[in-house]
């Protein structure tokens, strides 16, 4: 069976690591806060576990969010690769 995974989640997720928090995610995506924090519980629902551990206001990595996120990164270039590649002229 295949599972796809929305790419959209997984900017999202890449944005809170690289920002350090879901405020800061949200400005640079143009997003509210909560739709950013509900896409990562989107992300976090389809893969079936936890990515961050939250403490108060403060996330961190979960050893399943380290394992994504090199795989995130690879993914994201892979796609913005391909949309540029279809999307410049030969």
């Amino acid at each position: 069976m295949h599972r796809d995974l929305d790419i959209s989640l997984l900017r999202a997720f890449l944005a809170v690591v690289e920002t350090g928090s879901v405020t800061a995610a949200a400005r640079l995506l143009n997003r509210t806060q909560a739709a950013v924090s509900l896409q990562l519980k989107r992300l976090e629902d389809g893969l079936g576990q936890p990515l961050f551990e939250r403490e108060h206001k403060r996330l961190t990595l979960a050893i399943s969010g380290e394992r994504l996120l090199g795989l995130a990164r690879r993914v994201i270039a892979l796609n913005d690769e391909m949309w540029e590649r279809m999307h410049t002229p030969s």
